[in-house]
């Protein structure tokens, strides 16, 4: 149980940075993370940390697609912790 904690918030800390990082090269024109990239880390356990870094950092906010995906991607996450016991 520690490991898949220690698991999660290191995840959650990294989806968080991926999302500053992709404001950051936005602001600056520079290229930016694939959209699949922030959704998959999102995906593999790192929702909160993009919730958190949507909000956080302005980002993603207003772009519907992007909300439909991650809104997907947030319920199936919740949903697979629900059925592991997480």
């Amino acid at each position: 149980m520690k490991i898949v904690l220690l698991y999660l918030i290191c995840i959650n800390i990294l989806t968080l940075s991926l999302f500053g990082v992709d404001k950051l090269l936005a602001i600056k024109n520079k290229r930016r993370i694939p959209e699949k990239d922030l959704l998959a880390f999102s995906f593999v356990g790192g929702a909160i940390g993009g919730l958190l870094g949507m909000f956080m950092f302005n980002h993603k906010v207003s772009k519907g697609s992007f909300l439909w995906k991650f809104t997907f991607v947030l319920i199936a996450q919740i949903v697979l912790f629900v059925f592991m016991r997480i």
